[in-house]
């Protein structure tokens, strides 16, 4: 099998790949990089001209948008174990979940990071990160109606890229103080998956591999930029 090659930053989006290849018990090579990659590390544009992470490298081929890569990976790579295939009742849900987790989910969390502290003091913005932190939590209940009559996961009752792409969003959450505001169903699905076998070996990798690189393994909330 070709070698994937994943270009990774500490808590970056990335770790939706991280944490899929480890499901998968995937061999890979991390690189993990310190943030922003565009400016530390010029030679990256040579792989993903955006400067952004993740980029999964596959042979000839660069991957660049986390949702998109794990849904590679599980297709060609894994059999599928990680997807709701067509047929099934949760296909469209599915397939909306993969989205929503970035357009619906993290975005409103970029312009929280953004300007509540990446912006210098004097640019940033108290109303815009309370407004988006409301639109964030307004969004979020879609997550909690999900996880209604007792299922554990958001598609078919089992655990699949729909897991990790939103599973993203709510660690982000967490990094910037909102779990206390996770519904009941929420919280619960949170801690049921960072107790995934996989999940922790992620992160485990993360660790190792960013101290090997010199860089500050602990969590910082990050986004793709």
């Amino acid at each position: 099998m070709t070698e994937l090659t994943l270009y990774h930053c500490v808590s970056a989006r990335s770790f939706r790949v991280l944490w899929a290849l480890e499901e998968l018990g995937l061999d890979y090579r991390l690189v993990t990089m310190a943030f922003p990659p565009r400016l530390h590390d010029k030679a990256f544009f040579d792989i993903n001209p955006l400067g952004t992470v993740p980029a999964l490298v596959d042979g000839n081929g660069v991957l660049t948008e986390s949702a998109a890569i794990c849904e590679y990976l599980s297709q060609v790579y894994g059999g599928g174990a990680l997807s709701v295939n067509k047929g099934e009742a949760d296909y469209g849900q599915y397939l909306n979940w993969l989205s929503a987790a970035d357009a619906t989910l993290t975005f409103p969390q970029t312009l929280i990071l953004r300007y509540a502290y990446f912006e210098p003091s004097e640019r940033r913005q108290p109303q815009v990160v309370e407004d988006y932190t409301r639109w964030f939590l307004g969004r979020l209940r879609g997550v909690e109606n999900a996880l209604q009559a007792g299922n554990q996961y958001l598609c078919q009752n089992r655990f699949s890229n729909a897991d990790i792409a939103v599973g993203y969003a709510l660690m982000l959450a967490d990094f910037l103080g909102l779990r206390p505001q996770f519904q009941p169903l929420t919280e619960a699905f949170w801690q049921r998956l960072q107790e995934r076998a996989a999940f922790v070996s992620a992160l485990d990798a993360e660790n190792r591999d960013a101290r090997s690189h010199g860089i500050d393994p602990l969590p910082t909330p990050l986004i793709r930029c």
